[in-house]
Parts: structure tokens; C-alpha cells; sequence
């Protein structure tokens, strides 16, 4: 019976230590690796190492000219002395991860028998339209035709004459005649033709300005840092408001044709600058809109002025009421026409020197712009209540469309001495100042697309908890492939392509950083983790590991008696 016993309880034991050792043997194989797999953040691949490439940026900006030598210019034995291309490099480093190249690469020709033909013109104007009518000119690319003293084309004081198109013309100068050698011909152009390149196409302070975001300006560049806060950043799109202010309908019955002003003044522009962002356009008319700031009578002038100090005031009671676009999440442009009531007109703007501003307006950096429009010279004292005033939009729209231009970026280069730049057009916007918001846009693009791809991919390095699905992935590997492309384009010259690839990638990019699913605080840190699986496998786990303990108190015993035995 004894022994009977005995085996029986040796036989639970057994068993016992069995049971342990199985659950300990399914937990450890199969509940901890089915655990880990189905609590692990899953974390896409992302393109790290190409990333870390685009971090240190060096862009190579490559620009084409084509020098064309009109009759008069050089010998006949010069002509096949001319070179055929001639290419120069020139490089800056703006910080320790940023280096700009610029390559200029210029061809030399003579006139063909058309385009002398074109040169005869009266008129550089006239000049410059029958040379575009013979060939238009690739974006990013320009040709200087080169002419003899002697031409009537440019005044006296005038030696270079830049058009609306891609073209310029450039006199050469008195002290290298026909006769000189090519060599000191061509070191006499050569300077003034980096000029030209320089007006028509980009310069470095240009190229700085646009970096503005990845890197720090000089202090020294006062008018670089200033242009760049004026502009408003680029964007795929942008939104352009016009909104007439009436705070005296019970005097005033305004009628603007504003449709009507922005298909002649407004629409072609933004048609030529459909290559950089689409733009949508509305408008409206607020009744009894106050400017928020009280007008000061001068009595030497008879009329209410606001100085400089009151105009940054104005703003914000007036945007109050403006309203947004709250299905949009592009830039705002709002412009502004105010009417003042008939208790405060006439109304002037003064300048820091006390004088009235002739166009009567101001632009607000990166918001937009307002113009104060005086109605009291319509009627006279003795017009009855309310008076029906037209709007000259001609007028209204001059003001508009010049400070559109600005905040936009399409800034009036500063021509050096010599120079003489063709006014606007219809269009408000030359084919070259195309070429140079271009230029800026591309390489803003570019910059703003680099930063934003290695934020992300440092913020994924530093937070492990941060889930990266497959749609982030395939917008960052888009976008760092929109970012070599561009690049690439860029050193190629070909800057429409150049610009296209640098908006997919800014846009790729954003959608990347700014995705939902990237929220930290949609996840649990790891002390909250322990703070939740404790209390689950804790009860579960204690009886195996002191069931294990058991068995190998037990093996350790048993080896001891076994010795003892052997002793």
C-alpha cells in the first residue's frame, strides 16, 4: 500500500512538472512571439540614405545664351575665328550644407540674313517683336544680339536694351572697333553679357533670397531679407480676394465692374503665370467697413491724411470682416478699395516724409494691399443723397496689379548704368521676369521640399513609436524623387521641367508631414505599455516561473542524493 502510494504521488508530481513545463514551453514559443508581432509598430521603409544625400544640398544652376553678332560687328576673318561655345563656372557656399554652382554656357553665331532684316527696325521695341516672331526663345534661355555703334536702335546713353521676350540687344562699345582682335572683342562683351544673364535670367543674391528657409541671410543683404518677407511663400495655389469698402452707403452708391477689370488687367497675368500656380479670384462689397484708425485733418492741406504709423493698424478691424476660404488651405491676397465717407474725404496717405503717396495705397507684406480712392472731386455740394459714383478701374487696377506683382515675387531688377528695360506689357509680365520667378520658385521648392523630408525623417529616427504606413512611405519615396529630378533638371537648364518636378515634391512632401497617422500621441509610450500588460500577464506568469523553479529545485535535489549515493 505504501508503495503504491508513493508511485502515485511521484506520478502527480510528474505530471505537474509536465503541465508546467508545456505552458512554459507555449508561452515562450508561441505567446510571446504572436504578442510581439501583434503589439509591434509597423514602420514602412523609407529611402533614409537618399534622404541624408539630399540633407547637404548642391545645386547646380545651368543657364544658355547665345551671342549673335549682327553685320558691322566683327571682320569677316573674325567670323571664322569664333568660338563655338565657351562655358563658365562659377561657385558659392552659403553654409556648411548648401553650395550653389552657377554654369553659364554661351554660343556664339552671326546674324542670318531675317534676323538682320529685323535688326533694320526704327524702334528697338519694333526690333525686339520681329526677332520673336523669327524664333521664340526656349524658357530659361536668352540671346543678346550684339550691334555696331552706329546703330540707331539705342539712344545715345543706352548700351544694352532688354524687351519683353528673351531677347536683348547689346552695342558694342566705342573703344573696340572693327579691326581689334576677337580676343579683346570677346573680353569686352563678356562682362556686360554676365550683366545682362544677371537682369534677364538669375543672380546669386536672387538664388540667396530663395534659400531663405535653409539657410540663415547675411545681415548685410538688407534688400534680400526684405523682398523675402514681402513675397509670399510659394504655393500650388493661391487665392486672390478684391473687396470694395463702402462706410457711407447712404452717401455713396459705388459701381465697380470688377469682372470685367480683372479679364483685361488681371486674367493675363495670371494666365502667363499659370506654369507656377493655379490662382482662383472673388469678390465683394462690405457695407459700413471702417478702417479703424481716426483720419487727422490737416488744415494746410484741407483734406484727412494717415501717416505711416496708422496703416499698420488698419488691418486687422478690416479683415475681421473679410472672411476666408475655409475649404482652401492656399495663401489669401486680399486687395482692398476704400471709399472714404463723405465726412472724411478727401483722404491721403503720407509717406516717412510727410508727402502724399501718389498712388494713394500700401501693400501689407505677405497679406496683401489697400487703396484709399477719393470721391468728393465727383459731386458738388449741392448733389442730393445718395450720389451714383463709377469706380475707374483703370486706375484701381494699376495700383492692384503692381503690388500683385510684388507679392508674388516679380520684382523689377535693379539694371545697372546703361541699361534700359522695357516697360510692361498687356500681360504685366515679361517672358524673362517669368524666367526669373522661375528660377527663384525652383530652387524655393526645392529647399522647402529638402527641409521638410529631413524633418520627418529625423522626427521617425528620434520617436520609434510613431507608426509609418505604406502611404507615408510612397509620398516620401515620391518625393525624394521628384527632389533628384528636379535637381537634375535644374543642372540640365531645362527649367520648366525643372519647376514642375520641384512642385510635385514640395507637395509629396507636406502630404507626408503633415499625415494624421503620424500623431506620437495616437500611440502608447512604453511606461504606459508596462502600465497595461502587467496586470494581464503578471497573474499568469507567477505561477509558471515558481512551477519552473519548482522542477529545477527538485532536478538540483536529486542530482544532490544521487552524488550522495555514488560517495
Amino acid at each position: 500500500m505504501v508503495c503504491a502510494f508513493n508511485l502515485c504521488v511521484i506520478d502527480q508530481l510528474l505530471r505537474g512538472q509536465l503541465a508546467a513545463l508545456s505552458i512554459a514551453v507555449v508561452v515562450i514559443v508561441v505567446g510571446v512571439p504572436l504578442w510581439w508581432k501583434t503589439t509591434e509598430t509597423y514602420r514602412a521603409w523609407l529611402p533614409v540614405s537618399q534622404i541624408n544625400e539630399l540633407s547637404n544640398l548642391q545645386l547646380q544652376l545651368s543657364a544658355d545664351v547665345e551671342v549673335v553678332f549682327a553685320r558691322g560687328t566683327v571682320t569677316p576673318e573674325q567670323q571664322k575665328k569664333v568660338p563655338l561655345t565657351r562655358t563658365q563656372d562659377e561657385e558659392h557656399s552659403v553654409d556648411e550644407d548648401t553650395a550653389l554652382r552657377y554654369r553659364y554656357e554661351t554660343r556664339y553665331r552671326t546674324a542670318t540674313i531675317m534676323e538682320e532684316d529685323a535688326l533694320d527696325q526704327p524702334t528697338a521695341a519694333e526690333a525686339d517683336l520681329s526677332l520673336h516672331t523669327l524664333s521664340e526663345c526656349p524658357c530659361g534661355s536668352l540671346v543678346v544680339y550684339v550691334i555696331p555703334e552706329s546703330s540707331s536702335l539705342l539712344p545715345q546713353d543706352v548700351d544694352v536694351y532688354i524687351g519683353q521676350r528673351r531677347t536683348a540687344l547689346l552695342r558694342i562699345g566705342g573703344q573696340i572697333r572693327v579691326g581689334k582682335t576677337l580676343d579683346l572683342l570677346l573680353a569686352h562683351l563678356e562682362p556686360r553679357i554676365k550683366q545682362v544673364l544677371q537682369v534677364m535670367s538669375f543672380s546669386h543674391t536672387d538664388i540667396t533670397a530663395a534659400l531663405s528657409d535653409r539657410v540663415r541671410l547675411s545681415p548685410g543683404n538688407k534688400e534680400s531679407i526684405a523682398d523675402s518677407m514681402r513675397t509670399f511663400k510659394s504655393s500650388p495655389g493661391y487665392e486672390i480676394t478684391f473687396s470694395l469698402l463702402n462706410p457711407d452707403p447712404k452717401s455713396h452708391r459705388l459701381h465697380w465692374d470688377i469682372e470685367g477689370a480683372v479679364q483685361t488687367y488681371i486674367q493675363p497675368l495670371l494666365t502667363k503665370l499659370a506654369s507656377v500656380a493655379n490662382f482662383s479670384i472673388d469678390s465683394q462689397t462690405l457695407y459700413y467697413a471702417m478702417l479703424g484708425v481716426n483720419p487727422r485733418f490737416d488744415s494746410s492741406l484741407g483734406a484727412y491724411t494717415l501717416s505711416p504709423d496708422s496703416l499698420a493698424h488698419m488691418i486687422n478691424p478690416v479683415e475681421a470682416r473679410l472672411g476666408s476660404n475655409a475649404a482652401s488651405s492656399n495663401p489669401v491676397l486680399n486687395f482692398l478699395l476704400y471709399v472714404p465717407d463723405a465726412q472724411h474725404s478727401p483722404l491721403h496717405i503720407h509717406d516717412s516724409k510727410k508727402q502724399e503717396v501718389p498712388t494713394n495705397a500700401f501693400h501689407s507684406p505677405r497679406w496683401g494691399g489697400i487703396m484709399v480712392y477719393n470721391v468728393d472731386g465727383f459731386y458738388g455740394p449741392e448733389a442730393v443723397f445718395p450720389v451714383d459714383l463709377n469706380i475707374n478701374m483703370a486706375k484701381v487696377m494699376g495700383v492692384f496689379l503692381a503690388q500683385l506683382r510684388l507679392l508674388l515675387g516679380v520684382q523689377s531688377p535693379n539694371a545697372p548704368s546703361g541699361f534700359l528695360v522695357a516697360p510692361c506689357s498687356r500681360t504685366g509680365l515679361a517672358d524673362w521676369e517669368l524666367d526669373r520667378l522661375m528660377w527663384s520658385r525652383s530652387v524655393e521648392n526645392v529647399a522647402t521640399a529638402t527641409t521638410t523630408i529631413t524633418s520627418l525623417a529625423q522626427l521617425l529616427d528620434q520617436i520609434g513609436n510613431i507608426v509609418i504606413n505604406d502611404n507615408i512611405a510612397e509620398q516620401v519615396s515620391s518625393a525624394v524623387t521628384s527632389l533628384q529630378l528636379a535637381v537634375a533638371e535644374l543642372e540640365a537648364g531645362n527649367l520648366r521641367f525643372a519647376l514642375q518636378y520641384s512642385k510635385e515634391a514640395i507637395l509629396a512632401s507636406e502630404r507626408a508631414f503633415f499625415d494624421p497617422s503620424l500623431l506620437h500621441l495616437l500611440y502608447f509610450p512604453d511606461d504606459q505599455k508596462f502600465a497595461i500588460y502587467i496586470p494581464l500577464f503578471l497573474p499568469m506568469c507567477v505561477p509558471i516561473l515558481l512551477s519552473l523553479l519548482k522542477i529545477v529545485s527538485d532536478a538540483r535535489q536529486k542530482r544532490r542524493e544521487k552524488q550522495a549515493k555514488k560517495d
